[in-house]
């Protein structure tokens, strides 16, 4: 568990600093040197889209501060024959979970089902107007629109991985498979989601994923992030475990980050983010809820049966990579 605090100071560390000092001033328009190179928006996007790298660079420094060597990296994948179909259930099954939620959210909620998507073509054409593109027919913006669907679906889980990495190194790469050393896996997820859901508290804070208009601003938010990372890291390490690699997961968590928000291109109103459609609400993420109960049932019954077979992540805390060479030479 030392090195697994160890990883969370500097990862927290480093994330919170950024935050404050570079991804706030961009937020509230008060950094001239970004607005230089990128719109507001998308310097923001930028910004935020780095602080992912974080806990991968958290997982190098402690792995060389404590001297652990990078022994059991939880990237190379078991068996991948028998592990293969899991790395496919990572890369389609968020769009599928999503697609149901919202589902379910537009049949509770009719009156925001918009299958023509004129609200969504309208603030495009708004948006282009503003941008000086003119005016983009209708049936244009909605083909480049459904384009997208089969791009965020075969594609984004590709195009992400390079971020997502970056986050699931740390998370279910490292921090994960350590609590698990400590804790039975219950705690251990629910432990390790809260945790992940804290790390995003300062963008949270500031709108991202549930705005800011909202009654109990931002503690509401930020423990509703956390419910949605309890969530998500429970289905996230599932496809861990039964791969023995992180890859599956950032596979996993660039499907979620590429198909989320499709769901609210036939929204008439955009929805509520704590309801649906997207995932990040309660009816909207309740297919995600669904599917990680049933994941996180059979996490324990496997664990119960002593055949939960959990990634080790590095060396165990009073070992280091020289005592390992001397046992091994010693032997």
């Amino acid at each position: 568990m030392k090195r697994a605090l160890v990883f969370l100071a500097i990862t927290f560390g480093i994330t919170y600093a950024y935050d404050f000092l570079v991804v706030y001033p961009i937020a509230q328009g008060t950094a001239p040197y970004a607005s230089e190179f990128l719109s507001p928006d998308l310097a923001y996007m930028v910004a935020v889209a780095l602080t992912m790298f974080f806990p991968a660079l958290g997982v190098l420094i402690t792995r060389l501060v404590t001297r652990e060597g990078f022994k059991n990296s939880v990237i190379k994948p078991k068996r991948f024959k028998k592990s293969a179909i899991w790395f496919v259930v990572a890369w389609f099954a968020p769009a599928a979970l999503a697609v149901i939620g919202a589902g379910a959210y537009y049949l509770v909620f009719p009156h925001d089902f918009d299958p023509s998507m004129s609200a969504m073509i309208a603030s495009q054409q708004q948006a282009a107007a503003a941008a000086g593109a003119g005016n983009i027919p209708a049936d244009q913006l909605r083909t480049m629109l459904l384009v997208q669907l089969p791009v965020a679906v075969f594609l984004a889980p590709a195009l992400n991985i390079v971020t997502t990495f970056g986050e699931e190194w740390g998370w279910r790469g490292y921090l994960v498979p350590k609590v698990s050393e400590r804790l039975r896996i219950v705690p251990t997820l629910l432990v390790t989601g809260v945790i992940w859901g804290l790390w995003h508290a300062p963008i949270t804070a500031i709108g991202h994923n549930y705005g800011t208009d909202y009654p109990g601003w931002p503690f509401v938010g930020i423990a509703a992030m956390c419910v949605f990372c309890i969530v998500i890291g429970i289905f996230l390490t599932y496809v861990t475990v039964r791969t023995g690699s992180c890859l599956a997961a950032a596979i996993g968590h660039g499907a979620i980050n590429g198909f989320l928000s499709a769901v609210l291109l036939v929204s008439a109103t955009g929805g509520n983010p704590f309801v649906g459609p997207l995932a990040t609400g309660v009816i909207g993420g309740s297919a995600f809820i669904a599917v990680a109960a049933l994941m996180l049932w059979d996490l324990h019954r496997r664990e119960k049966a002593g055949t939960l077979d959990m990634p080790k992540a590095g060396l165990p805390d009073n070992t280091t990579k020289a005592d390992r060479a001397r046992s091994t030479s010693a032997s």
